[in-house]
Protein backbone atom coordinates (compact mmCIF):
# COMPACT_ATOMS: atom_id res chain seq x y z
CA UNK A 1 0.00 0.00 0.00
CA UNK A 2 1.62 3.50 -1.06
CA UNK A 3 2.23 5.49 2.06
CA UNK A 4 2.05 8.59 0.09
CA UNK A 5 -1.70 8.41 -0.82
CA UNK A 6 -2.55 6.73 2.26
CA UNK A 7 -1.05 10.13 4.14
CA UNK A 8 -2.65 12.59 1.12
CA UNK A 9 -6.11 10.52 1.87
CA UNK A 10 -6.35 11.52 4.97
CA UNK A 11 -4.95 15.09 4.94
CA UNK A 12 -7.93 15.74 2.11
CA UNK A 13 -10.39 14.45 4.37
CA UNK A 14 -8.99 16.30 7.71
CA UNK A 15 -8.78 18.94 5.44
CA UNK A 16 -13.12 18.76 4.28
CA UNK A 17 -13.97 18.10 7.91
CA UNK A 18 -12.05 21.31 9.40
CA UNK A 19 -13.28 23.31 6.53
CA UNK A 20 -17.10 22.04 7.23
CA UNK A 21 -16.53 22.78 11.13
CA UNK A 22 -14.96 26.46 10.23
CA UNK A 23 -18.17 27.48 7.74
CA UNK A 24 -20.81 25.96 9.89
CA UNK A 25 -18.99 27.69 13.03
CA UNK A 26 -19.24 31.04 11.37
CA UNK A 27 -22.71 30.64 9.74
CA UNK A 28 -23.83 29.80 13.37
CA UNK A 29 -21.91 32.63 15.19
CA UNK A 30 -24.62 34.99 12.95
CA UNK A 31 -27.27 34.34 14.47
CA UNK A 32 -26.36 36.67 17.38
CA UNK A 33 -26.40 39.45 15.72
CA UNK A 34 -29.01 38.84 13.51
CA UNK A 35 -30.87 39.06 16.51
CA UNK A 36 -29.85 42.25 18.27
CA UNK A 37 -30.59 43.46 14.86
CA UNK A 38 -34.09 42.04 14.12
CA UNK A 39 -32.92 41.10 10.55
CA UNK A 40 -35.09 37.57 10.26
CA UNK A 41 -34.41 37.48 6.75
CA UNK A 42 -30.74 36.88 7.55
CA UNK A 43 -31.22 34.63 10.23
CA UNK A 44 -33.66 32.75 7.82
CA UNK A 45 -31.05 32.63 5.00
CA UNK A 46 -27.76 31.65 7.32
CA UNK A 47 -30.23 28.87 8.63
CA UNK A 48 -30.78 27.79 4.84
CA UNK A 49 -26.75 27.67 3.87
CA UNK A 50 -25.71 25.89 7.06
CA UNK A 51 -28.44 23.24 6.33
CA UNK A 52 -26.57 22.70 2.59
CA UNK A 53 -23.10 23.16 4.34
CA UNK A 54 -22.23 19.12 5.09
CA UNK A 55 -22.96 17.50 1.97
CA UNK A 56 -21.36 20.40 -0.18
CA UNK A 57 -18.31 19.40 1.73
CA UNK A 58 -18.83 16.54 1.32
CA UNK A 59 -18.87 15.72 -2.31
CA UNK A 60 -16.38 18.60 -2.24
CA UNK A 61 -14.14 16.41 -0.56
CA UNK A 62 -14.76 13.06 -2.47
CA UNK A 63 -14.25 15.14 -6.01
CA UNK A 64 -10.59 15.93 -4.74
CA UNK A 65 -9.97 12.73 -3.28
CA UNK A 66 -11.02 11.42 -7.07
CA UNK A 67 -8.65 13.86 -8.50
CA UNK A 68 -6.05 12.44 -6.27
CA UNK A 69 -6.19 9.05 -6.62
CA UNK A 70 -7.66 8.41 -9.49
CA UNK A 71 -9.33 4.34 -9.94
CA UNK A 72 -7.11 3.54 -6.77
CA UNK A 73 -10.38 5.68 -4.74
CA UNK A 74 -12.31 2.68 -4.70
CA UNK A 75 -9.71 0.53 -3.24
CA UNK A 76 -11.00 -1.00 0.04
CA UNK A 77 -7.29 -1.87 0.92
CA UNK A 78 -6.30 1.92 0.80
CA UNK A 79 -9.61 2.61 2.61
CA UNK A 80 -8.93 0.35 5.51
CA UNK A 81 -5.27 1.91 6.29
CA UNK A 82 -6.82 5.43 5.89
CA UNK A 83 -9.15 5.40 8.41
CA UNK A 84 -6.96 3.31 10.78
CA UNK A 85 -4.56 6.70 9.71
CA UNK A 86 -7.44 9.15 10.03
CA UNK A 87 -8.35 7.42 13.83
CA UNK A 88 -4.78 8.33 15.06
CA UNK A 89 -5.46 12.05 13.60
CA UNK A 90 -8.48 12.92 15.46
CA UNK A 91 -7.75 11.03 18.69
CA UNK A 92 -7.48 14.65 20.16
CA UNK A 93 -10.09 16.35 18.72
CA UNK A 94 -12.92 17.39 20.61
CA UNK A 95 -15.36 16.67 17.83
CA UNK A 96 -13.84 13.76 16.90
CA UNK A 97 -17.15 12.03 16.65
CA UNK A 98 -18.42 14.30 13.93
CA UNK A 99 -15.05 13.84 12.06
CA UNK A 100 -15.41 9.85 12.06
CA UNK A 101 -19.36 10.97 10.44
CA UNK A 102 -17.54 13.01 7.89
CA UNK A 103 -15.07 10.09 7.06
CA UNK A 104 -18.27 7.66 6.61
CA UNK A 105 -20.36 9.99 4.26
CA UNK A 106 -17.22 10.48 1.92
CA UNK A 107 -17.03 6.37 2.23
CA UNK A 108 -20.85 6.20 1.58
CA UNK A 109 -20.86 8.20 -1.11
CA UNK A 110 -18.01 6.38 -2.73
CA UNK A 111 -19.32 2.64 -2.14
CA UNK A 112 -23.16 4.15 -2.16
CA UNK A 113 -24.22 0.17 -2.65
CA UNK A 114 -21.91 -1.46 -0.72
CA UNK A 115 -23.60 -1.74 2.84
CA UNK A 116 -21.51 -0.57 6.36
CA UNK A 117 -18.20 -2.08 6.40
CA UNK A 118 -16.68 -2.09 9.78
CA UNK A 119 -12.89 -2.52 8.17
CA UNK A 120 -13.45 0.95 6.50
CA UNK A 121 -15.84 2.91 8.76
CA UNK A 122 -16.54 4.28 12.39
CA UNK A 123 -19.37 1.88 13.11
CA UNK A 124 -19.94 1.53 16.69
CA UNK A 125 -17.58 4.32 18.07
CA UNK A 126 -19.64 7.68 18.09
CA UNK A 127 -21.36 9.64 21.24
CA UNK A 128 -19.88 6.57 23.31
CA UNK A 129 -16.97 6.65 22.86
CA UNK A 130 -16.12 10.19 23.31
CA UNK A 131 -13.87 11.81 26.23
CA UNK A 132 -15.06 12.71 29.31
CA UNK A 133 -14.49 16.49 29.19
CA UNK A 134 -14.32 19.44 32.26
CA UNK A 135 -17.52 21.08 32.88
CA UNK A 136 -16.75 24.18 34.31
CA UNK A 137 -16.38 26.43 30.87
CA UNK A 138 -20.07 25.13 29.73
CA UNK A 139 -22.31 27.08 31.87
CA UNK A 140 -22.29 29.96 34.48
CA UNK A 141 -23.09 28.73 38.39
CA UNK A 142 -25.34 30.30 40.84
CA UNK A 143 -25.00 29.41 44.68
CA UNK A 144 -28.33 29.57 46.45
CA UNK A 145 -27.13 31.58 48.99
CA UNK A 146 -27.24 34.40 47.10
CA UNK A 147 -30.76 34.55 47.32
CA UNK A 148 -33.51 34.39 44.40
CA UNK A 149 -33.14 38.19 43.41
CA UNK A 150 -29.78 37.86 43.21
CA UNK A 151 -29.39 34.78 41.13
CA UNK A 152 -31.94 35.91 38.86
CA UNK A 153 -30.38 39.47 38.43
CA UNK A 154 -27.01 38.07 37.60
CA UNK A 155 -28.13 35.31 35.22
CA UNK A 156 -30.07 38.73 33.35
CA UNK A 157 -26.97 40.69 33.58
CA UNK A 158 -24.64 37.62 32.59
CA UNK A 159 -26.71 37.28 29.13
CA UNK A 160 -25.78 41.03 27.26
CA UNK A 161 -27.79 41.21 23.77
CA UNK A 162 -26.15 44.44 23.26
CA UNK A 163 -30.10 45.39 23.14
CA UNK A 164 -32.13 47.41 25.87
CA UNK A 165 -34.81 45.38 27.53
CA UNK A 166 -38.10 46.41 26.95
CA UNK A 167 -38.63 46.35 31.04
CA UNK A 168 -35.76 44.64 32.50
CA UNK A 169 -36.94 44.92 36.23
CA UNK A 170 -40.42 43.62 34.67
CA UNK A 171 -38.84 40.45 33.50
CA UNK A 172 -36.71 40.12 36.59
CA UNK A 173 -39.88 40.13 38.61
CA UNK A 174 -41.38 38.07 36.26
CA UNK A 175 -38.92 34.83 36.84
CA UNK A 176 -38.65 35.33 40.41
CA UNK A 177 -42.79 35.29 40.75
CA UNK A 178 -42.48 32.28 38.51
CA UNK A 179 -40.13 30.15 40.53
CA UNK A 180 -41.29 30.77 43.49
CA UNK A 181 -44.81 29.62 42.34
CA UNK A 182 -43.33 26.30 40.82
CA UNK A 183 -40.54 25.28 42.31
CA UNK A 184 -40.27 27.10 45.79
CA UNK A 185 -43.97 26.09 46.82
CA UNK A 186 -42.50 22.31 46.19
CA UNK A 187 -39.23 22.43 47.77
CA UNK A 188 -36.61 23.87 49.87
CA UNK A 189 -33.56 25.25 48.96
CA UNK A 190 -30.48 23.77 50.58
CA UNK A 191 -26.65 24.30 51.04
CA UNK A 192 -26.60 22.12 47.88
CA UNK A 193 -29.25 24.29 45.77
CA UNK A 194 -27.49 25.27 42.83
CA UNK A 195 -28.16 26.22 39.25
CA UNK A 196 -26.74 25.83 36.22
CA UNK A 197 -27.24 27.91 33.14
CA UNK A 198 -25.74 27.26 29.63
CA UNK A 199 -23.33 30.06 28.34
CA UNK A 200 -24.09 29.27 24.98
CA UNK A 201 -27.57 31.04 23.74
CA UNK A 202 -30.07 28.51 21.37
CA UNK A 203 -31.19 30.77 18.77
CA UNK A 204 -34.08 29.51 16.02
CA UNK A 205 -36.24 31.88 14.10
CA UNK A 206 -37.01 34.91 16.31
CA UNK A 207 -36.64 33.46 19.95
CA UNK A 208 -33.31 32.85 21.86
CA UNK A 209 -33.47 30.11 24.46
CA UNK A 210 -31.41 29.65 27.64
CA UNK A 211 -31.22 26.61 28.94
CA UNK A 212 -30.41 25.74 32.58
CA UNK A 213 -30.99 23.49 35.50
CA UNK A 214 -31.44 24.16 39.40
CA UNK A 215 -30.59 21.10 41.81
CA UNK A 216 -33.71 21.38 44.12
CA UNK A 217 -34.98 18.55 46.41
CA UNK A 218 -32.40 16.03 45.68
CA UNK A 219 -32.55 16.01 41.86
CA UNK A 220 -32.19 18.35 39.09
CA UNK A 221 -35.09 20.75 37.48
CA UNK A 222 -34.23 21.58 34.02
CA UNK A 223 -35.93 25.35 32.57
CA UNK A 224 -35.96 26.80 29.38
CA UNK A 225 -36.03 30.79 29.48
CA UNK A 226 -37.17 32.11 25.85
CA UNK A 227 -36.38 35.89 24.71
CA UNK A 228 -38.14 37.72 21.95
CA UNK A 229 -36.89 40.43 20.34
CA UNK A 230 -39.78 43.11 19.24
CA UNK A 231 -39.78 46.57 18.06
CA UNK A 232 -39.84 47.67 22.40
CA UNK A 233 -36.63 45.98 22.49
CA UNK A 234 -35.48 42.87 24.50
CA UNK A 235 -38.08 41.31 26.55
CA UNK A 236 -37.89 37.32 28.82
CA UNK A 237 -41.52 36.12 27.08
CA UNK A 238 -41.97 33.00 29.68
CA UNK A 239 -40.38 30.55 31.89
CA UNK A 240 -40.57 27.19 30.97
CA UNK A 241 -40.84 24.03 33.78
CA UNK A 242 -43.21 21.93 32.06
CA UNK A 243 -40.80 18.97 30.65
CA UNK A 244 -43.67 18.15 27.78
CA UNK A 245 -43.14 21.81 26.64
CA UNK A 246 -39.24 21.39 26.55
CA UNK A 247 -39.38 18.18 24.82
CA UNK A 248 -41.09 19.79 22.51
CA UNK A 249 -39.07 22.58 21.95
CA UNK A 250 -36.44 19.79 20.86
CA UNK A 251 -39.04 17.99 18.89
CA UNK A 252 -38.22 16.19 15.61
CA UNK A 253 -41.15 18.77 14.17
CA UNK A 254 -38.24 21.44 14.47
CA UNK A 255 -35.99 23.22 12.77
CA UNK A 256 -31.98 23.05 14.14
CA UNK A 257 -31.16 25.66 16.83
CA UNK A 258 -28.20 28.17 15.91
CA UNK A 259 -26.02 27.20 19.04
CA UNK A 260 -22.14 27.90 19.97
CA UNK A 261 -20.85 24.46 20.59
CA UNK A 262 -16.97 23.74 21.05
CA UNK A 263 -17.82 19.91 22.77
CA UNK A 264 -20.52 18.22 20.59
CA UNK A 265 -20.71 15.54 22.72
CA UNK A 266 -20.44 17.64 26.29
CA UNK A 267 -23.11 19.77 25.07
CA UNK A 268 -25.30 16.53 24.35
CA UNK A 269 -24.47 15.47 27.81
CA UNK A 270 -25.90 18.26 29.44
CA UNK A 271 -29.10 18.27 27.32
CA UNK A 272 -29.46 14.59 27.95
CA UNK A 273 -29.80 15.65 31.60
CA UNK A 274 -32.36 18.61 30.87
CA UNK A 275 -34.35 17.08 27.81
CA UNK A 276 -34.97 13.94 29.25
CA UNK A 277 -37.46 12.34 27.29
CA UNK A 278 -35.31 12.80 23.85
CA UNK A 279 -32.34 10.53 22.56
CA UNK A 280 -28.86 10.79 21.81
CA UNK A 281 -29.45 10.87 18.24
CA UNK A 282 -31.87 13.53 18.39
CA UNK A 283 -30.12 16.22 20.64
CA UNK A 284 -27.17 16.21 17.80
CA UNK A 285 -30.11 16.97 15.12
CA UNK A 286 -31.35 19.54 17.71
CA UNK A 287 -27.81 21.52 17.55
CA UNK A 288 -27.48 21.90 14.24
CA UNK A 289 -25.60 18.51 13.67
CA UNK A 290 -28.26 15.95 11.82
CA UNK A 291 -25.87 14.31 9.72
CA UNK A 292 -24.02 13.07 12.60
CA UNK A 293 -27.40 12.65 14.96
CA UNK A 294 -28.11 10.26 11.55
CA UNK A 295 -25.58 8.29 12.07
CA UNK A 296 -26.37 7.58 16.39
CA UNK A 297 -30.33 7.54 14.73
CA UNK A 298 -27.98 4.13 12.74
CA UNK A 299 -26.13 2.78 15.30
CA UNK A 300 -29.10 2.63 17.99
CA UNK A 301 -31.60 0.93 14.98
CA UNK A 302 -28.51 -1.51 14.71
CA UNK A 303 -28.44 -2.09 18.57
CA UNK A 304 -32.29 -2.42 18.88
CA UNK A 305 -31.76 -4.91 15.96
CA UNK A 306 -29.95 -6.90 17.83
CA UNK A 307 -32.38 -6.66 20.52
CA UNK A 308 -35.25 -7.60 19.23
CA UNK A 309 -37.25 -10.17 17.16
CA UNK A 310 -40.24 -8.38 15.76
CA UNK A 311 -40.78 -8.41 11.81
CA UNK A 312 -41.16 -5.41 9.66
CA UNK A 313 -44.00 -5.00 8.73
CA UNK A 314 -46.83 -2.62 6.40
CA UNK A 315 -47.36 0.30 8.32
CA UNK A 316 -50.56 0.95 9.65
CA UNK A 317 -53.18 3.59 7.76
CA UNK A 318 -54.34 4.04 4.30
CA UNK A 319 -51.78 2.89 1.85
CA UNK A 320 -50.17 5.60 0.01
CA UNK A 321 -50.70 6.56 -3.79
CA UNK A 322 -46.58 7.50 -4.12
CA UNK A 323 -45.04 5.70 -0.77
CA UNK A 324 -44.55 2.63 0.60
CA UNK A 325 -44.13 2.88 4.05
CA UNK A 326 -43.53 -0.05 6.79
CA UNK A 327 -42.51 -0.28 10.09
CA UNK A 328 -40.85 -2.43 13.02
CA UNK A 329 -43.65 -2.56 15.58
CA UNK A 330 -40.11 -2.47 18.52
CA UNK A 331 -39.33 0.65 17.33
CA UNK A 332 -40.39 4.20 16.93
CA UNK A 333 -39.59 4.59 12.99
CA UNK A 334 -41.50 4.26 10.23
CA UNK A 335 -39.46 4.08 6.17
CA UNK A 336 -40.91 5.80 3.28
CA UNK A 337 -39.90 4.53 -0.02
CA UNK A 338 -41.13 6.05 -3.11
CA UNK A 339 -43.12 3.54 -5.50
CA UNK A 340 -41.90 2.70 -9.19
CA UNK A 341 -45.19 3.11 -10.24
CA UNK A 342 -47.39 6.13 -8.86
CA UNK A 343 -51.49 5.63 -9.10
CA UNK A 344 -53.77 8.27 -11.02
CA UNK A 345 -54.09 10.91 -10.29
CA UNK A 346 -50.79 11.58 -9.32
CA UNK A 347 -48.50 11.97 -12.14
CA UNK A 348 -45.29 13.02 -11.12
CA UNK A 349 -42.37 12.02 -11.07
CA UNK A 350 -39.62 10.76 -8.56
CA UNK A 351 -36.89 13.39 -8.84
CA UNK A 352 -40.07 15.61 -8.06
CA UNK A 353 -41.03 13.95 -5.03
CA UNK A 354 -37.44 13.68 -3.85
CA UNK A 355 -37.25 17.80 -4.27
CA UNK A 356 -40.35 18.04 -2.28
CA UNK A 357 -38.39 16.09 0.78
CA UNK A 358 -35.70 18.29 0.08
CA UNK A 359 -37.63 21.51 0.20
CA UNK A 360 -39.34 20.68 3.55
CA UNK A 361 -35.12 19.79 5.00
CA UNK A 362 -34.46 23.39 4.05
CA UNK A 363 -37.62 25.03 5.78
CA UNK A 364 -38.58 25.94 9.08
CA UNK A 365 -41.00 23.03 9.98
CA UNK A 366 -42.43 25.44 12.80
CA UNK A 367 -43.31 22.46 14.69
CA UNK A 368 -46.24 20.90 12.42
CA UNK A 369 -43.73 18.93 9.81
CA UNK A 370 -41.23 15.60 10.69
CA UNK A 371 -37.64 15.86 10.03
CA UNK A 372 -36.51 13.12 8.08
CA UNK A 373 -33.30 11.35 7.30
CA UNK A 374 -32.88 10.07 3.76
CA UNK A 375 -30.68 6.85 3.36
CA UNK A 376 -29.25 4.92 0.31
CA UNK A 377 -28.19 1.40 0.54
CA UNK A 378 -30.24 0.69 4.12
CA UNK A 379 -29.84 -3.05 4.74
CA UNK A 380 -32.41 -4.97 6.38
CA UNK A 381 -32.33 -8.69 7.01
CA UNK A 382 -34.31 -10.95 5.37
CA UNK A 383 -35.37 -12.84 8.19
CA UNK A 384 -37.12 -9.95 9.52
CA UNK A 385 -39.54 -8.93 6.82
CA UNK A 386 -42.80 -10.21 7.69
CA UNK A 387 -44.12 -12.13 4.52
CA UNK A 388 -46.99 -9.68 3.54
CA UNK A 389 -44.47 -6.71 3.57
CA UNK A 390 -42.10 -8.62 0.89
CA UNK A 391 -44.88 -9.13 -1.14
CA UNK A 392 -45.78 -5.37 -0.88
CA UNK A 393 -42.12 -3.86 -1.70
CA UNK A 394 -42.05 -6.45 -4.32
CA UNK A 395 -45.19 -4.62 -6.19
CA UNK A 396 -44.64 -1.44 -5.16
CA UNK A 397 -40.97 -0.46 -5.02
CA UNK A 398 -38.97 -3.58 -6.73
CA UNK A 399 -36.44 -1.78 -8.47
CA UNK A 400 -35.07 -0.27 -5.46
CA UNK A 401 -34.70 -3.70 -3.95
CA UNK A 402 -31.43 -5.74 -4.21
CA UNK A 403 -30.81 -9.25 -2.48
CA UNK A 404 -27.58 -10.07 -0.95
CA UNK A 405 -27.10 -13.12 1.11
CA UNK A 406 -28.99 -12.59 4.43
CA UNK A 407 -29.90 -8.67 3.80
CA UNK A 408 -32.09 -6.74 1.69
CA UNK A 409 -30.50 -3.71 0.44
CA UNK A 410 -33.16 -0.86 -0.17
CA UNK A 411 -31.58 1.45 -2.43
CA UNK A 412 -33.23 4.81 -0.86
CA UNK A 413 -35.56 4.91 1.95
CA UNK A 414 -36.94 8.10 4.54
CA UNK A 415 -36.78 7.54 8.03
CA UNK A 416 -39.58 9.56 10.34
CA UNK A 417 -40.96 9.14 13.57
CA UNK A 418 -44.02 7.08 13.64
CA UNK A 419 -47.12 8.81 14.65
CA UNK A 420 -50.92 7.33 14.74
CA UNK A 421 -52.24 8.08 11.37
CA UNK A 422 -55.07 11.46 12.36
CA UNK A 423 -57.70 9.39 10.58
CA UNK A 424 -57.17 6.31 12.60
CA UNK A 425 -57.29 7.87 15.38
CA UNK A 426 -60.39 9.95 15.31
CA UNK A 427 -61.95 6.16 13.95
CA UNK A 428 -61.29 5.20 18.04
CA UNK A 429 -60.77 8.27 20.52
CA UNK A 430 -63.00 9.89 22.81
CA UNK A 431 -65.37 13.05 21.77
CA UNK A 432 -63.37 15.17 23.52
CA UNK A 433 -60.12 13.46 22.34
CA UNK A 434 -61.68 14.16 18.89
CA UNK A 435 -62.68 18.01 19.54
CA UNK A 436 -58.83 18.54 20.46
CA UNK A 437 -57.15 16.54 17.91
CA UNK A 438 -59.16 18.70 14.88
CA UNK A 439 -58.59 21.71 16.61
CA UNK A 440 -54.81 20.69 16.06
CA UNK A 441 -55.71 19.50 12.46
CA UNK A 442 -57.13 23.01 11.76
CA UNK A 443 -54.08 25.12 13.79
CA UNK A 444 -51.36 22.51 12.09
CA UNK A 445 -53.01 23.38 8.52
CA UNK A 446 -52.65 27.55 9.53
CA UNK A 447 -49.34 26.92 10.65
CA UNK A 448 -48.05 25.71 7.89
CA UNK A 449 -49.79 28.34 5.82
CA UNK A 450 -47.76 31.23 8.10
CA UNK A 451 -44.54 29.44 7.23
CA UNK A 452 -45.62 29.89 3.71
CA UNK A 453 -46.23 26.12 2.97
CA UNK A 454 -49.42 25.26 1.75
CA UNK A 455 -50.04 20.96 2.19
CA UNK A 456 -51.91 20.24 -0.94
CA UNK A 457 -53.63 17.23 0.11
CA UNK A 458 -55.21 17.93 3.71
CA UNK A 459 -56.97 14.94 4.29
CA UNK A 460 -56.78 13.60 7.90
CA UNK A 461 -54.56 10.56 6.30
CA UNK A 462 -51.65 12.91 5.96
CA UNK A 463 -51.52 13.94 9.33
CA UNK A 464 -50.44 12.10 12.79
CA UNK A 465 -50.93 12.48 16.12
CA UNK A 466 -47.95 12.35 18.02
CA UNK A 467 -47.45 11.14 21.46
CA UNK A 468 -48.32 14.25 23.24
CA UNK A 469 -51.38 14.88 21.15
CA UNK A 470 -50.08 16.86 18.48
CA UNK A 471 -50.96 16.71 14.82
CA UNK A 472 -48.31 16.57 12.78
CA UNK A 473 -48.24 16.64 8.67
CA UNK A 474 -46.43 13.66 7.09
CA UNK A 475 -47.35 13.56 3.40
CA UNK A 476 -45.71 16.03 1.35
CA UNK A 477 -45.49 14.81 -2.40
CA UNK A 478 -48.31 17.93 -2.96
CA UNK A 479 -46.85 20.45 -1.01
CA UNK A 480 -45.88 23.94 -2.21
CA UNK A 481 -45.40 27.70 -1.15
CA UNK A 482 -48.32 29.25 -0.08
CA UNK A 483 -47.26 32.21 -2.13
CA UNK A 484 -47.22 30.10 -5.23
CA UNK A 485 -51.22 29.13 -4.80
CA UNK A 486 -54.12 31.54 -6.02
CA UNK A 487 -56.82 31.32 -3.67
CA UNK A 488 -60.92 31.91 -5.07
CA UNK A 489 -63.94 32.30 -4.01
CA UNK A 490 -66.30 30.08 -6.19
CA UNK A 491 -68.01 31.94 -8.95
CA UNK A 492 -71.78 32.17 -8.59
CA UNK A 493 -73.71 29.96 -10.86
CA UNK A 494 -75.99 32.50 -13.20
CA UNK A 495 -78.26 30.07 -15.21
CA UNK A 496 -79.81 26.69 -14.44
CA UNK A 497 -76.87 24.80 -17.03
CA UNK A 498 -74.51 26.41 -14.60
CA UNK A 499 -76.67 25.37 -11.22
CA UNK A 500 -76.87 21.96 -12.59
CA UNK A 501 -73.41 21.39 -14.48
CA UNK A 502 -71.70 17.84 -14.16
CA UNK A 503 -68.30 20.12 -14.00
CA UNK A 504 -67.05 23.05 -13.11
CA UNK A 505 -68.63 25.39 -15.89
CA UNK A 506 -65.52 27.80 -14.53
CA UNK A 507 -62.10 27.45 -15.54
CA UNK A 508 -59.64 25.94 -13.44
CA UNK A 509 -56.15 26.79 -13.62
CA UNK A 510 -53.31 24.16 -11.91
CA UNK A 511 -52.57 26.04 -8.97
CA UNK A 512 -56.60 27.50 -8.10
CA UNK A 513 -57.64 26.23 -4.89
CA UNK A 514 -60.78 26.90 -3.44
CA UNK A 515 -61.13 26.95 0.36
CA UNK A 516 -64.56 27.00 0.28
CA UNK A 517 -65.00 23.07 -0.91
CA UNK A 518 -62.56 22.02 2.21
CA UNK A 519 -65.43 21.17 4.04
CA UNK A 520 -66.51 18.31 2.04
CA UNK A 521 -63.18 16.29 2.77
CA UNK A 522 -61.99 17.44 5.67
CA UNK A 523 -63.39 15.65 8.68
CA UNK A 524 -65.70 12.54 8.21
CA UNK A 525 -66.57 12.14 11.98
CA UNK A 526 -69.97 13.54 12.06
CA UNK A 527 -70.09 14.31 15.95
CA UNK A 528 -67.62 16.71 15.41
CA UNK A 529 -67.96 18.43 11.70
CA UNK A 530 -69.89 21.65 13.44
CA UNK A 531 -67.28 22.08 16.43
CA UNK A 532 -64.25 21.74 13.38
CA UNK A 533 -66.27 23.83 10.86
CA UNK A 534 -67.18 26.58 13.81
CA UNK A 535 -63.12 26.48 15.72
CA UNK A 536 -61.86 26.84 12.21
CA UNK A 537 -64.31 29.13 10.30
CA UNK A 538 -61.57 31.32 8.39
CA UNK A 539 -60.16 28.05 7.01
CA UNK A 540 -62.66 28.07 4.24
CA UNK A 541 -62.97 31.39 3.60
CA UNK A 542 -60.50 32.67 0.46
CA UNK A 543 -59.85 35.96 1.93
CA UNK A 544 -57.76 34.70 5.01
CA UNK A 545 -55.53 33.06 2.81
CA UNK A 546 -55.06 35.88 0.48
CA UNK A 547 -53.93 38.02 3.68
CA UNK A 548 -51.32 35.43 4.94
CA UNK A 549 -50.08 35.57 1.29
CA UNK A 550 -50.12 39.14 1.42
CA UNK A 551 -47.95 38.88 4.81
CA UNK A 552 -45.43 37.00 4.04
CA UNK A 553 -45.13 38.84 0.37
CA UNK A 554 -44.54 41.58 2.41
CA UNK A 555 -41.87 40.30 3.71
CA UNK A 556 -43.00 39.54 7.13
CA UNK A 557 -41.89 36.04 8.85
CA UNK A 558 -44.89 35.20 10.46
CA UNK A 559 -43.61 33.44 13.91
CA UNK A 560 -45.01 30.01 15.45
CA UNK A 561 -44.10 30.29 18.91
CA UNK A 562 -43.32 26.74 20.39
CA UNK A 563 -45.14 26.72 23.38
CA UNK A 564 -48.47 28.11 24.57
CA UNK A 565 -49.31 31.41 24.47
CA UNK A 566 -51.24 31.29 27.86
CA UNK A 567 -48.00 30.83 29.60
CA UNK A 568 -46.33 34.23 28.15
CA UNK A 569 -45.58 36.82 30.44
CA UNK A 570 -47.17 38.99 28.09
CA UNK A 571 -49.62 37.00 25.79
CA UNK A 572 -50.18 40.15 23.82
CA UNK A 573 -47.05 41.05 23.27
CA UNK A 574 -45.99 40.93 19.50
CA UNK A 575 -42.51 40.20 17.65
Amino acid sequence: MNQDHIHKTTTLLIDGFENYILHFNELTSHAPEHFKKRDWASMKETHRKRLVLYKDQVFATRAKLIDLLGEKYASLDLWNASKANYSLSIQKRKDKELAETFFNSVVRKTFPLKGIKEKIMFVHEGYNACDIHPEEKLYFSYPAHWGLQKIIRTIVSDFDFDVPYMDKEADIQFLVKAIREVVLTRYEATENTTTQVLKSVFYRNKAAYLIGRTYIGGKWMPFIVPLLHGPKGIFIDTLIFDPKIMAHLFSFTRSYFMVDVEIPSQMVSFLNSVITHKQIHELYNAIGFNKHGKTEFYRDFLNHLKQSQDQFIVAQGIKGMVMTVFTLPSYNIVFKMIKDYFEPPKNMTRQEVKNKYKMVGLHDRVGRMADTHEFEGFHLPVDRIDANLMNELRNTVNSHLEFREKDLIIKHVYTERRMVPLNLYLDTCTLEEAKQAVEEYGDAIIQLAKANIFPGDMMTKNFGVTRQKRVVFYDYDEIEFLTDMNFRWKPKPESYEQIYAAEPWYEIKANDVFPEDFKRFMIGRIDIKDHFYQYHEKLFNPDYWISIQNRIKAGEWIHALPYPNHIRFRPEEEV
